[in-house]
């Protein structure tokens, strides 16, 4: 039964990680499209809600036993998963400042 599920998780992850190399190369190839990007990540973002919400909720562990092996798993493997969100102060340290203008300066000085 082990076997089988870890043959199973292996072609899956196969899968996934294809997958997962499509989504990157596509990222890649519009690395300089900010709103398809954030397109993209928002994408992401709902596959990762819709996909927690409809199935990963549901398959949690029912017993200890099994809530024991699914918590070592986390802690072995890499932790919980998560979507970091940039922060606005991040974004706007990308930005280059404007050269003031005249009338700008002429009303700092007033």
């Amino acid at each position: 039964m082990t076997q089988d599920r870890d043959s199973n998780t292996n072609g899956s992850k196969s899968i996934l990680e294809d997958k997962a190399k499509s989504i990157f190369a596509l990222a890649e190839k519009n690395r300089h499209d900010s709103l398809f990007l954030l397109s993209l990540l928002r994408e992401l973002e709902k596959i990762h809600r819709q996909i927690r919400v409809s199935f990963f909720e549901k398959a949690l562990p029912q017993t200890r036993n099994d809530l024991y092996k699914f918590v070592r798993d986390i802690e072995e493997k890499g932790g919980w998963p998560y979507i970091e969100r940039m922060r606005l102060k991040d974004l706007l340290q990308n930005m280059e400042p404007e050269p003031e203008t005249k009338s700008e300066e002429t009303e700092k000085s007033c």
